[in-house]
């Protein structure tokens, strides 16, 4: 009777707009990897079902456990969250640059894309006490603190497009929790507008910038790829060409020039929307950005039905998560964000990001579930 209850108080529309964004991942998948999977004989495609699979298991294992008896666990939440970071350090192998993934078997493990969830746990039972009270920047201070632990953990690996999601969360939790969005929207500003300076800085004085190099690069030719385009600004070039010849309707599923010619770097994971732009167009493109769409609406709708407050903080810090996600990666994939390497929700392959994402999904149907107190 209670499974009958649950499945009955599932949001369809969500789940099914979240199917269909798989379905569209896997053809993309099977096309963007063509090359890759003789070079690394792997059947990429494959294994992300596998992960799908797996990934479904944990949706369903997050949904039957009552949000709301989570929140009593806050700080041990936040413990984990630290001490997987922490692991990462410890027992992480370098790849691309990052200290991020830990190796099982033939798999590697990013902790970081987990701890995601557990940071939206763990801040929402931290924000419900201060709901209302967040006027000031004194006000702000302790949720400061609270994320930049973690937080100096990612960019110590460094990871700092993983870091600016966390920020992201932070931000749309602070907004749902009463923060005053004219005082938010002064702190976005006045970092961005810090960055702008430490950089001109740089260049002018010789200002030390707490940056890798390929980081500074990356913002540099977001303003100018031109500057170096057979290097550093190859890669957003190629992902403007790429979207940008697909027209209306695209070049056809596997008939994309620049996948295939591989001039498109990381087109199974980071630059994937190209690939979709390029072979189904903008027609292609829409309809995934339409699904998106109905993702994070829905999401929004749970949020204001949730049965407290700590449910509808979960809800936004979800919402959040993801609208970061896509507007990132799309953004960087059409030139008017810096590559961060940031991975499309549900599209891009990598069983950490995909796990994350299908925990984040049960975070979200458990909280229209229980709306109702269906279960114990």
């Amino acid at each position: 009777m209670q499974l009958r209850k649950v499945l009955k108080s599932l949001d369809y529309t969500l789940l099914g707009a979240v199917g269909l964004i798989l379905v569209m991942s896997l053809f993309v998948l099977k096309s963007a990897t063509v090359n890759a999977s003789e070079i690394h004989r792997i059947n990429f495609v494959y294994r992300q079902i596998a992960w799908i699979l797996i990934g479904t298991v944990a949706f369903f294992v997050v949904l039957f456990i009552d949000y709301s008896k989570l929140a009593k666990y806050g700080v041990w939440i936040y413990a984990l969250n630290i001490l997987m970071l922490v692991a990462v350090l410890v027992l992480g192998k370098e790849a691309k640059g990052a200290q991020a993934w830990i190796p099982i078997g033939p798999f590697k493990f990013q902790p970081a894309e987990v701890v995601k969830a557990l940071l939206i746990l763990g801040l929402a039972q931290f924000l419900v006490p201060r709901i209302g009270k967040l006027n000031t920047l004194k006000d702000l201070f302790p949720v400061f603190i609270y994320v930049g632990i973690p937080l100096l953990l990612i960019l110590k690996q460094p990871d700092l497009g993983t870091g600016l999601v966390y920020v992201a969360i932070m931000f749309g939790m602070l907004l749902a929790a009463g923060a005053p969005p004219f005082l938010l929207f002064l702190l976005v500003a006045t970092g961005l507008g810090a960055v702008v300076f430490a950089i001109y800085g740089h260049y002018t004085w010789g200002w030390w910038l707490p940056l890798k190099d390929y980081q500074l690069m990356r913002l540099i030719v977001f303003i100018n790829p031109m500057i170096d385009p057979r290097g550093w600004g190859w890669n957003v070039i190629q992902s403007q060409i790429a979207v940008g010849s697909g027209g209306l309707f695209g070049k056809g599923w596997g008939q994309g020039s620049q996948n295939i010619g591989d001039f498109l770097p990381e087109q199974w994971t980071d630059f994937i929307f190209p690939v979709l732009a390029e072979e189904f167009g903008f027609v292609g493109s829409v309809l995934l950005l339409c699904l998106f769409f109905v993702v994070i609406y829905r999401g929004i709708k749970i949020a204001g039905k949730a049965k407290d407050a700590y449910g509808s903080l979960v809800a936004i810090g979800v919402c959040s998560m993801f609208a970061f996600h896509i507007l990132q990666n799309v953004g960087m994939s059409i030139g008017i964000m810096p590559i961060t390497g940031i991975p499309l929700p549900f599209v891009s392959y990598g069983g950490s990001s995909l796990l994350a994402n299908m925990i984040a999904l049960g975070l979200l149907m458990n909280v229209t579930v229980h709306h109702d107190r269906i279960l114990f």
